[in-house]
């Protein structure tokens, strides 16, 4: 391995910008603990969650970190290189949060801010290891903090003031954006670098409730930086932005480049434009987030931050944006949009950048949504409208971006009425999902595409068992002109809704003996994929549990002497059994019977 690459915490010469702090070497759930359990470092507001330091440190010591300290080009390497763990076979556990110690530039600048991509959500364990519970948890976690949040404690001093830049300075060569190593996500489409975990702060002018949210920003000048609030998600920055318009003023904002992860979870979760997300984020911790003034809009910030960019949004005036890459596996063409004037950059002095992987899924923009999203469409389906029969809901992720096919596994016995409502409710939850909604069986994998056609072309009758809902939004995605730009959602009812023979694998003894031998063979190992072993659909009889142990006995002929008392000829051919029986004697061929006879005799 190139010894500029270093892996899991390997023992390597100390960098320059290597985490201010470390987690001892324990096990992921350990090492997670021990992170969010830090006390503030010296001259540090007292706080009792992990900032992004400590996170990076705990990822580092449960192996899911790579440092990098060659030279790497944020414009034209660094995306391309993460992006292959999600494009490359790689499987998600498998995934980690990449360090860049020794960013540059095409032209040669080299930058004094490494850049960390990954380290939300490259992988589940690195999710929870940030969000502090156990993935099975985290529907509880989030409604709990939701349900109860903690205000924020208002500090004078905080790590992100430790380096002020504004006014002429921030035209000064590397000192304005230009100083910040925003990569290039999606290099040969987009026309500039654009920040991708980025934080967009903004307060209601008339409420005065803060909002936070995950956009892109397009960096476009030394103190110029673009914005696309995503119109289909009906963001609380776009309400914002047009009681301020409607007053003529421009409206305040602040853009946070990294913060601890509790802040960062919390600003891509969906809730109300009314809910300021730094009590939920201290309600997610079980205690109040540190939030400091900015410099120059009257807004608070993560004490904690890597990097905040201080502005206003011009309200009169609107510019092309884009093109980038999107997550919905498109490049997202020019589109007029609102963009911020810098009036003040505040950064740590030894800040860390977060970039995140976007674009077409699987990636960490789609799984850091895919974790909370899943258990906030079952809460609603299961608790608020009440429908039992729902065991879980699993967003396709591949290719679609998660909004678009959802799957519900719903109980056996659920009735029929009761599977047409959860997809009615799941399509209606949130504006942007449930293009697809289709309902399967506990025996289907719904993280397997295979498994959800296979299901739909079998259990499914078009005539019967679809339903399509017009009047919707198009959603997240290239935006089509047909039907006006509105679209629809397709409802499939894919539940067995009687018996069906057995899966037509071998049962699971056999599958599970042949496994042996495979890997006493030394053959490549298998990742089994459902179904790998037969089971019964509930149509099978115990005479066929019968026959099926003579032959596998090596006593078949007994089966065949049984079928051949069974024969009769007053049925056509291909006629089933089950239909019509085995007959009566007047029917049957018992070698030598009347029937046999009569035919004789009429010679």
């Amino acid at each position: 391995m190139d010894r500029a690459v270093r892996k899991n915490g390997s023992k390597a010469a100390p960098q320059k910008n290597k985490p201010a702090s470390r987690a001892s070497a324990a096990p992921a759930a350990k090492a997670a603990k021990t992170a969010s359990g830090r006390r503030s470092r010296p001259g540090e507001p007292p706080r009792t969650y992990p900032d992004l330091h400590d996170h990076i440190a705990a990822l580092d010591a449960a192996g899911l970190l790579v440092t990098v300290d060659r030279p790497i080009n944020k414009d034209t390497e660094m995306h391309p290189l993460v992006r292959w763990q999600f494009r490359g076979g790689i499987e998600e556990k498998d995934r980690k949060a990449f360090l860049f110690n020794n960013v540059v530039d095409t032209k040669g600048r080299k930058y004094d801010i490494p850049v960390v991509v990954g380290a939300l959500a490259a992988n589940r364990e690195i999710y929870r290891i940030g969000i502090g519970c156990e993935l099975d948890q985290i529907d509880a976690t989030w409604n709990k903090a939701a349900a109860n949040p903690i205000p924020p404690r208002i500090v004078k001093d905080a790590p992100c003031h430790e380096i002020v830049i504004m006014g002429d300075d921030l035209d000064k060569p590397g000192m304005g954006l230009d100083a910040i190593p925003v990569p290039i996500s999606t290099p040969g489409w987009d026309n500039a670098p654009y920040t991708t975990l980025s934080q967009y702060i903004t307060k209601d002018p008339e409420t005065g409730v803060q909002n936070m949210g995950n956009y892109r920003g397009q960096v476009k000048g030394q103190r110029r930086l673009g914005m696309n609030p995503s119109l289909e998600l009906r963001p609380g920055i776009f309400i914002h932005w047009e009681k301020a318009k409607a007053r003529g003023e421009r409206l305040p904002a602040a853009v946070v480049l990294g913060a601890p992860p509790c802040i960062t979870f919390t600003s891509v979760q969906k809730l109300p434009e009314t809910v300021d997300e730094f009590h939920v984020a201290g309600g997610l911790v079980g205690g109040p987030v540190n939030v400091v003034r900015a410099k120059t809009v009257d807004l608070l910030v993560p004490a904690e931050a890597e990097v905040v960019i201080e502005g206003f949004i011009n309200t009169e005036w609107l510019e092309p944006e884009a093109p980038f890459g999107e997550s919905h596996g498109h490049v997202n063409l020019q589109e007029f949009n609102a963009f911020m004037d810098v009036t003040c950059i505040t950064r740590k002095k030894k800040a860390i950048l977060t970039s995140i992987i976007s674009q077409v899924t699987p990636s960490e923009s789609s799984l850091i949504k895919r974790v909370a999203m899943e258990p906030l469409f079952h809460n609603h389906l299961k608790n608020v409208l009440g429908i039992q029969g729902v065991k879980k809901v699993v967003m396709h992720e591949p290719l679609t971006n998660l909004r678009k096919v959802v799957a519900l596994i719903m109980d056996s016995k659920t009735p029929r009425n009761e599977v047409w409502r959860a997809m009615y409710g799941a399509a209606s939850l949130h504006r942007a999902a449930g293009k697809y909604v289709i309902a399967v069986n506990e025996d289907i994998d719904p993280n397997n595409a295979d498994a959800l056609l296979w299901a739909m072309s079998y259990r499914a009758n078009p005539a019967l068992d679809i339903e399509i809902l017009a009047h919707r939004d198009q959603g997240h995605g290239p935006r089509s002109k047909r039907n006006d730009g509105t679209d629809a959602s397709v409802l499939i009812d894919a539940t067995l809704k009687e018996k069906f023979p057995p899966i037509s694998l071998p049962k699971r003894e056999f599958m599970e003996n042949a496994k042996k031998i495979w890997e006493e063979l030394g053959l490549p190992p298998l990742r089994p994929q459902v179904p790998w072993f037969g089971y019964s659909l509930g149509e099978w009889s115990p005479e066929f549990d019968r026959a099926a142990e003579l032959a596998v006995a090596g006593d078949y002929f007994e089966t065949g002497k049984l079928i051949a008392s069974q024969r009769r000829n007053d049925v056509k051919m291909n006629t089933e059994v089950r239909d019509v029986g085995y007959g009566t004697s007047g029917g049957k061929d018992k070698s030598g019977s009347k029937d046999r006879k009569k035919k004789k005799k009429n010679k």
